[in-house]
């Protein structure tokens, strides 16, 4: 067997000709084991979007309005925006736990206090008692987004990691359906049950994962780091060459891991690592800037305000409302998804392009459709707004719901990906509370004039993602995180690996001989 390798995307890859090209995702045991576990954590992403969307639709809801009393302009802020605020406040500790405890644990203690969350909003008397309860489901849910995607891209088959990682962000959309339809179904029921029913639903995900992620294996990279090498070899083993220590492959994972890491160790890995060279500042620059943008490209105006925007146009009635966001939901999910299994066929550049392209158009239709309709009164100007609402989305979905957690976790190399990551759920959060105290406040002011803030701000997202946006198509999760750090980084992770199947080679040639 001699060393081969295979460019994809402009960069060289060392491990595909390392894959077993007859293990596959479904005729592998193993292979079909560890994706039930790492479904298991994807599911996080079916909670985090089963809460963003669970206040879009009790704001449809008679039911709730009444309960609450009809909250309206700061304390509707406050209501979709403390979920958030809980998320700010257990950031200083998330990554902290990552790496100390490992990702299993972390996700754990996370499913556990959004459990407690749950039961509280589930019981809430009062509007100060429902915002508890959401603060807490916020704090939780900070421990489990930010261990979750790491475990997923850490323990994935190299074959399938870029789809899987995508996925994550993507199953958003699963919690939001699942929400959505929910609440579709409980408006008919008149009493405070019709509220409190998704609201237990909420907790599914977590209560899963409360009993079962214990159980499920760790981070290679995690157990290499805290110099367990022996349990971190068999996990790859295991999972990657059915128990095979001495595979091609999971040689070639394990040297190139154990030779990155050795390499991060001659650097600081303290918060001041993330700025503190060229590589690491352009990464953040790239997160920070992936992570507003996928709040505030507009997407804010109608994930969190679908039910005031629809107002705005004449569709006021509230069955019509829900049926249009659970409609909605289920669209989103079917382009994230899409998008997830095209990352490595198109490649992440020019899915970020034609992503915010695509927006750029359809949200400056929205826009002029909206004017026409509050000006002139305008039937089909209304009915053109939600169809442009749903072409908006489908650009949206190509790279701003999958790859905005995939790229990040792949570009940060290990020892500072729970920090950097961090940075990218913090910067969302920030953007998200801007959008949920500014939004409504805006609209009432200036209506849809305020939508021009975004068309423009959406000029300078493409602008931006055209000069800064890096390819990493065809790569392995270390050769990615390398890409920042210089051609001399790449090369030694490189060299890690062809040394491993090179000393393959000697051997299988002397057993020929």
């Amino acid at each position: 067997m001699g060393v081969t390798t295979v460019v994809q995307g402009g960069h060289t890859s060392n491990y595909a000709h390392l894959l077993d090209p007859k293990r596959k995702w479904y005729n592998n045991r193993r292979l079909i084991t560890l994706h039930a576990w790492l479904v298991l954590l994807l599911i996080t992403s079916s909670g985090n979007g089963f809460d963003g969307s669970l206040m879009n639709s009790f704001q449809s809801l008679d039911q709730w309005k009444d309960y609450f009393h009809n909250p309206q302009g700061g304390k509707l802020g406050l209501l979709n925006a403390i979920q958030n605020i809980g998320s700010l406040a257990a950031y200083p500790f998330a990554p902290y736990l990552s790496d100390g405890l490992g990702r299993r644990r972390t996700v754990w203690i996370g499913a556990s206090i959004m459990l407690l969350g749950v039961a509280l909003q589930t019981a809430a008397q009062n509007l100060g008692f429902f915002i508890g309860a959401r603060f807490c489901i916020g704090f939780g849910l900070t421990f489990a987004t930010n261990s979750a995607p790491m475990l997923v891209t850490e323990l994935s088959y190299p074959q399938y990691r870029p789809q899987l990682t995508s996925l994550y962000n993507s199953l958003w959309y699963s919690g939001n359906i699942i929400a959505s339809w929910t609440t579709y179904g409980t408006e008919y029921i008149d009493s405070t049950w019709s509220w409190r029913l998704p609201s237990i639903m909420q907790g599914v995900p977590a209560a899963i994962q409360f009993f079962l992620v214990l159980l499920a294996p760790e981070s290679p990279r995690w157990l290499i780091s805290k110099g367990r090498d022996t349990e971190a070899l068999r996990t790859l083993a295991y999972y990657h060459a059915d128990g095979d220590e001495s595979d091609a492959l999971v040689q070639y994972e394990y040297d190139e891991i154990k030779t990155s890491l050795a390499l991060e160790r001659t650097t600081s890995v303290g918060w001041k690592s993330l700025v503190s060279t060229s590589g690491n500042r352009r990464r953040m620059l790239i997160i920070v800037a992936i992570a507003w943008f996928s709040q505030w490209s507009g997407n804010g105006l109608v994930s969190y305000y679908l039910s005031k925007v629809m107002n705005s146009i004449g569709i006021t009635n509230t069955t019509t409302q829900l049926l249009i966001t659970g409609i909605l939901a289920i669209w989103n999910l079917i382009w994230a998804v899409f998008a997830s299994f095209m990352v490595e066929r198109i490649g992440r550049r020019k899915l970020f392009l034609i992503s915010a392209a695509g927006m750029l158009l359809f949200f400056m239709l929205q826009t002029v459709c909206t004017a026409r309709y509050l000006i002139a009164g305008s039937a089909a100007a209304a009915h053109s707004v939600i169809a442009f609402i749903f072409l908006f989305y489908a650009f949206y979905d190509l790279a701003f719901t999958p790859l905005i957690v995939s790229y990040t976790v792949e570009i940060l190399p290990f020892s500072v990906r729970a920090k950097g990551f961090n940075v990218f759920n913090f910067t969302i959060s920030v953007a998200l509370i801007f959008n949920q105290y500014v939004n409504p406040i805006a609209m009432d002011a200036i209506s849809w004039k305020y939508y021009i803030v975004y068309v423009c701000w959406l000029a300078f997202e493409l602008v931006f993602l055209w000069f800064f946006i890096v390819e990493t198509k065809g790569l392995s999760l270390e050769e990615t995180a390398a890409l920042f750090d210089g051609k001399e980084a790449t090369e030694q992770i490189h060299a890690a690996g062809v040394a491993e199947v090179r000393t393959d080679d000697v051997s299988d040639e002397k057993v020929s001989a």
